[in-house]
């Protein structure tokens, strides 16, 4: 489906802080360049026609102030938007509400970068579970679809696609991510063995391998 190691690398990953209305949040940001046009990314990233064919299928007013809802997935309100540079949104799912925020920034080559950051408040209980990778494994897949779909200008297939994280690249994909967020953590001054602990979590949430007492995850 995809080069695993180039896709891992291709893909800058940071864990931050910010001062939120609900106090002090939790930061991911992840970002890819793509041979696109800031326009031709805006605009995959933004029509209700488009987004199905990288993403999942999207529901409601696409506009600031709009409800919207992603099928089998999150729901909530863009809350502003500057065309074609970015975006915020709420990302409510499961009960739990968090933020999103979309930039394009064009590159020197011609290209586009991919930015975005997703907050958690400070007491979010997945984040004291998995750590960042309670949403940056999710981003992570989510990029393989838009990658797929700018290089070729076609839809991927939901069902291939689910099936491929499935197979031993898949599982290793997601392996690699969730260490990937473990790295950016660290970086970010998190005690190693707490954010090992998440990581693991992480990765056996994703491939089903066992985690010991002490968080490790065992998957033979």
């Amino acid at each position: 489906m995809i080069d695993v190691n180039h896709q891992i690398n291709a893909v800058r990953r940071r864990v931050g802080s910010r001062v939120i209305e609900a106090g002090e949040g939790h930061v991911v940001t992840l970002s890819q360049a793509y041979d696109s046009t800031v326009e031709d990314l805006w605009d995959a990233c933004t029509n209700p026609e488009r987004i199905p064919r990288w993403f999942l299928p999207v529901t409601g007013d696409l506009r600031v102030g709009g409800k919207y809802q992603l099928q089998g997935n999150a729901n909530g309100t863009v809350e502003s938007c500057d065309p074609p540079r970015g975006f915020t949104a709420t990302w409510e799912f499961a009960g739990d509400v968090t933020w999103i925020e979309l930039r394009l920034i064009p590159e020197a080559d011609g290209g586009t970068r991919f930015e975005l950051d997703h907050i958690a408040p400070d007491d979010d209980q997945k984040w004291a579970q998995f750590g960042p990778g309670a949403v940056g494994v999710g981003w992570d897949m989510a990029l393989i679809g838009l990658t797929l779909h700018l290089s070729s200008g076609e839809a991927v297939n939901p069902e291939e696609a689910m099936a491929w994280f499935g197979t031993e690249e898949g599982l290793r994909f997601v392996t690699l991510s969730s260490e990937g967020w473990y790295a950016a953590s660290v970086s970010d001054g998190e005690a190693e063995e707490v954010a090992r602990a998440r990581a693991d979590r992480t990765t056996a949430a994703y491939t089903g391998a066992e985690v010991d007492a002490d968080g490790d995850s065992d998957s033979d």
